[in-house]
């Protein structure tokens, strides 16, 4: 999403000088968000070994031998990214990360309190999301989203491993970091939320926290020096959440990698309150 936003940003300089009327950009809510590989590889550790998370995947042995390759992970990766050749270095240290976990006691990626059910490549666990492209497909649904469809004559495919997937494997643009766009937006006043179902192993809370405190702007200072606290909706809690200026961060508890779906209520009230301007 960040760099979705940056190049509306920079389009809108263009709309501008053409007379055109700009797109109304004035903040970004970014959901289980695929920030920066690196932070997400060394993260897997933290989601299978630690308190971060809401369970232990292994034993104490194991915890001990991913724990020790950790900094070696690291150094190669960034050194390997240094020189735009990713793939094998984030490839190789991802496995050594993940490969005695989740996978192995057939825990969810997307959400580490439930099993895997259903085609991973077809619902991503998530088998309600079937009913997605029906109803996105739907004509009278369709129209009522403005669909052009003389320039969008086929049907919605939900998550397109067909092709979608396959060009970003072939492009490698699952290994590249979104950190300078969104360090650019916070610098030109877009405001920021990094919103996170805590219960997701792959894009983790862990991860996304991690790669918005390393993130080089202005504020970085100050927001490193912010507490988390609790937020709530109808007096009980809904996650943890901690904001300076334009850049916020949450997670919901109980919810895993499709966070509207699992908290719908919870997610309409961050995104209300967000729209408003409100703290969560």
């Amino acid at each position: 999403m960040a760099v979705f936003a940056w190049a509306v940003y920079d389009q809108n300089v263009k709309l501008v000088k053409a007379g055109l009327t700009p797109v109304n950009l004035t903040s970004v809510m970014i959901g289980n968000g695929l920030g920066d590989p690196i932070d997400i590889a060394l993260s897997f550790y933290d989601m299978q070994r630690t308190p971060a998370t809401i369970l232990t995947v292994l034993d104490i042995k194991t915890c001990v031998a991913q724990k020790d390759i950790l900094a070696r992970c690291e150094k190669w990766m960034r050194e390997s990214c240094e020189y735009k050749e990713p793939f094998m270095a984030l490839s190789g240290s991802s496995l050594e990360l993940t490969g005695y976990g989740l996978m192995v006691v057939d825990l969810n990626r997307f959400d580490m309190s439930k099993s895997c059910e259903g085609d991973h490549w077809k619902t991503m666990y998530y088998p309600e999301t079937l009913s997605i492209p029906k109803y996105l497909s739907d004509p009278t649904v369709r129209k009522t989203l403005g669909v052009d469809i003389a320039s969008v004559p086929l049907n919605f495919s939900s998550c397109n491993n067909d092709e979608v997937a396959v060009a970003f494997g072939v492009n490698q643009d699952y290994f590249h970091t979104s950190k300078y766009h969104t360090a650019t937006l916070l610098e030109r006043g877009g405001h920021v939320l990094i919103y996170v179902g805590a219960n997701d192993w792959l894009c983790s809370h862990v991860s996304n926290e991690r790669f918005m405190l390393g993130l080089e702007w202005s504020g970085q200072r100050a927001f490193g020096e912010v507490e988390k606290r609790v937020w709530e909706v109808d007096g009980k809690r809904a996650g943890v959440t901690k904001s300076m200026g334009s850049f916020t961060f949450a997670t919901i508890d109980g919810a895993g990698h499709m966070v509207p779906y699992d908290k719908p209520k919870e997610t309409l009230v961050v995104l209300q309150r967000w729209l408003a301007g409100e703290d969560l």
